[in-house]
């Protein structure tokens, strides 16, 4: 038991857990750099606007949360930025309550997913700021 407890709380483990979680933001960025015309287009398709800076602000949070979480420099920063950005995206983007039947079942799941996303970015700030011990 305790070797099994050593390994899960060594610090690549944590490093790499933080790295899944990133991940989708990362690949994210990294979509919205190659093809910046359709990162527009996504935006415009929400319904934001001025469209080109809150493109690039995307990419810029989509790069910025995850090398913050990575690194540790600010780590529960970092991690309340992608709180706050997915929700506010899921909120945007996920509506499945206004989709037909034959869309909600996807769409429900996508929103969902994301709010696991929302809490586990948000024990990430919580233990980076001592919650462990704040009890």
């Amino acid at each position: 038991m305790h070797a099994l407890r050593d390994w899960f709380t060594a610090p690549w483990v944590q490093w790499i857990a933080l790295l899944f979680l990133c991940s989708a933001y990362l690949q994210g960025a990294w979509d919205k750099l190659r093809d910046f015309p359709s990162a527009v287009v996504e935006v415009r398709h929400l319904g934001l606007a001025p469209v080109v800076p809150l493109a690039v602000m995307t990419i810029a949070v989509e790069l910025a949360g995850p090398l913050m979480v990575l690194s540790g420099w600010n780590r529960w920063l970092g991690a309340l930025l992608l709180a706050g950005f997915t929700a506010s995206a899921n909120l945007l983007a996920d509506r499945f309550w206004t989709r037909p039947a034959s869309e909600r079942r996807q769409l429900a799941n996508a929103f969902f997913e994301h709010w696991g996303l929302v809490g586990a970015l948000v024990l990430v700030a919580w233990i980076d700021l001592g919650g462990l011990h704040a009890r």
